[in-house]
């Protein structure tokens, strides 16, 4: 193997690196054996076929595309430690040549680890606010849970405030129809919040087969950028109108939701809900943490190739809120009139932040000692496997040493937040213990499917 480095500007390298057929013999022989193991080769057990049977079976492209990844690995971070560099971030990688029985050259542009001088800890004090519960709070999520279990019948008569209502809709703009603001039989909940303030007041009183035409401003801030501060024209055909009658809050109503008495429902609500706003608090105590370090801490200019990745990471997590939601990210690009490369644009400030709060929990680790033993990586490991033991294709993926890197660095970030709430937070870090559990499960999915 051999390799060539050039420095580029913002803090990066480019590799430009030959990996020799016999370097990466090893790598395509287990290449052949993964190949056998997924793919039927006649008179062998899975796994067992020799390699020029797997070549002549799947062909030899076949077995290098299985094992690129594995050669590019290693022979990347060989040339790292060869050249003594510390850097960060995952490498862009560019390959030039690559054919089997030939050298195999790619290009990796990776970023080298800026420098960071750590705000002092000790002059940083950050208050965590928890907002109260009281009997109003549970009284909003009672009344809540009774919409949800509320009797509708068809009624004639005009839509009071608690009825609800089912529209035809057409919104126009300056004359035009808005492209996705029709709808068929679209319920309103009279007595609930719209996006629009104003438009269910405009619904009340009507009736079946009632026709309005009415014109409402949008909120300056509403999502679709085209009709944010802009004043629509609603034209709507009432199809039916219906009276809702809720369930009288009693024992009856408790037991559907399993529990004994009111009272005991009211406890339980109370918890969730102050369990819920300690959780609040402590998120917002994080980041607050990271926004006051980044402000007091100094920073060497930040690679570019890091703060892409945190922006492919921001359009990934965009993306799948989206999907959550029914929303694409072509419809979702259509409503705000942008393309993905102005979207990228927009991330870029939030992005830098990311990346420097990112090079902050390493610093702090780093300076403190802080690490994740093999064993507590092997727990997380154990737990993980546990809770996707019916989905092999994540069991599997586990494995990788770079999931497995992936794993570690949640788990010591986790470590450093920690470690920055007992230090800078007012009274110390709340033991929130109950949310522990979720969220490890939460980032190992995300680790995981991530790595696929």
């Amino acid at each position: 193997m051999d390799h060539k480095t050039q420095t580029l500007d913002k803090s990066q390298v480019e590799l430009t690196i030959t990996v020799t057929p016999s370097d990466y013999e090893k790598h395509m022989k287990n290449a052949a054996s993964s190949i056998s193991e997924r793919v039927a080769i006649k008179g062998f057990r899975k796994g067992k076929a020799p390699y020029d049977l797997v070549k002549k079976e799947m062909g030899e492209m076949k077995i290098m595309e299985e094992a690129l990844q594995h050669i590019i690995q290693e022979s990347f971070y060989d040339a790292v430690k060869k050249e003594g560099i510390e850097t960060i971030g995952m490498p862009e990688i560019a390959i030039e040549k690559s054919a089997p029985g030939n050298d195999i050259v790619y290009k990796a542009k990776v970023a080298l680890l800026p420098k960071v001088t750590l705000a002092d800890l000790s002059g940083i004090k950050i208050k965590r606010n928890v907002k109260d519960i009281g009997e109003k709070e549970v009284d909003e999520v009672l009344e809540n849970l009774t919409k949800m279990q509320a009797k509708e019948e068809i009624k004639e008569d005009k839509a009071l405030k608690e009825d609800k209502i089912v529209i035809d809709m057409d919104l126009f703009l300056d004359g035009v129809p808005i492209e996705g603001g029709q709808a068929k039989d679209y319920a309103v909940y009279l007595s609930e919040s719209q996006h629009i303030p104003g438009f269910n007041d405009e619904l009340i009183g009507l009736k079946k087969d009632d026709e309005k035409e009415f014109e409402i401003p949008f909120p300056k801030d509403y999502y679709n950028k085209q009709l944010a501060g802009n004043k629509g024209v609603f034209k709507i055909k009432v199809k039916e109108v219906f009276v809702r009658t809720f369930p009288e809050i009693d024992e009856a109503f408790a037991k559907t939701l399993g529990q004994d008495s009111v009272e005991k429902l009211r406890e339980l609500l109370k918890q969730n809900l102050t369990h819920e706003a300690e959780h609040k608090a402590d998120e917002k105590a994080e980041i607050e943490i990271f926004d006051t370090l980044i402000e007091k801490s100094e920073f060497d200019e930040i690679p570019e190739v890091l703060i892409n990745a945190e922006r492919q990471k921001m359009f990934y997590e965009l993306k799948q809120d989206l999907e959550k939601n029914g929303v694409s990210i072509e419809q979702y690009l259509a409503d705000i009139k942008k393309k993905e490369e102005e979207l990228f644009e927009d991330f870029k400030e939030r992005a830098t932040k990311r990346a420097k709060a990112a090079l902050l929990s390493r610093q702090v680790a780093e300076k403190n000692n802080l690490d994740i033993t093999d064993g507590e990586l092997e727990a997380e490991i154990a737990m993980m496997e546990e809770t996707y033991k019916d989905m092999p294709e994540y069991k599997e993926n586990i494995k990788k040493p770079e999931v497995k890197d992936s794993i570690r660095n949640m788990l010591l970030n986790k470590k450093v937040v920690a470690f920055l709430k007992d230090t800078v937070l007012e009274g110390g870090a709340h033991k929130c213990d109950d949310h522990s559990h979720e969220e490890k499960s939460t980032s190992a999915e995300a680790t995981a499917d991530k790595e696929k």
